[in-house]
């Protein structure tokens, strides 16, 4: 393999340092001012602006990769404290599901169940009641919320939540 420059490649070359040579002192300056100029700017823009920008946002991306390692960790917690839990029956998962349903929602919601799925229709049930509702029957009744058909009109919620309860 030869590094010799190719032929056209070399008469360019050739034809630039004879230009050079018939250019004046001041404007041999100029224009090695310039191409410094472009060399500088061109280091900036591809290899100095992205790392110092990198350097700048680390900060903010750790955080938040912090705070989802912490979220994870959470959920890791919670997790194994379910998995710790005995087991449930069916029966013992439908009456804690509909205790809790009476207690946290009263009049609120309505309650069906068929085989290992519960629906529950809810009526002006306010955010607050419906989230705790939501909690309690997930770590009581083991109730897993499957399907949820719910509108949202001056801070109360209507409509259905489906749930799956343990498997008997």
């Amino acid at each position: 393999m030869s590094l010799k420059p190719h032929k056209p490649m070399a008469t360019a070359v050739q034809a630039l340092g004879q230009r050079w040579q018939t250019l004046s002192p001041r404007e041999q300056g100029l224009l090695s001012w310039g191409a410094t100029l472009l060399a500088v700017a061109l280091v900036w823009w591809l290899a100095l602006a992205p790392a110092l920008r990198t350097v700048r946002e680390a900060p903010a991306q750790q955080a938040a990769v912090d705070a989802q390692w912490q979220q994870l960790k959470d959920l890791q917690a919670q997790a194994q404290t379910l998995q710790q839990q005995p087991r449930m029956t069916q029966a013992e998962a439908l009456r804690a599901l509909q205790n809790n349903t009476t207690e946290l929602l009263a009049t609120g919601a309505q309650l069906q169940t068929v085989g290992d799925r519960s629906t529950v229709t809810l009526k002006a049930v306010p955010a607050p009641a419906l989230a705790t509702w939501l909690a309690q029957v997930r770590t009581q009744a083991r109730a897993v919320p499957v399907q949820a058909h719910l509108k949202l009109s001056a801070a109360t919620w209507s409509g259905s939540v489906v749930l799956s309860l343990p498997a008997p």
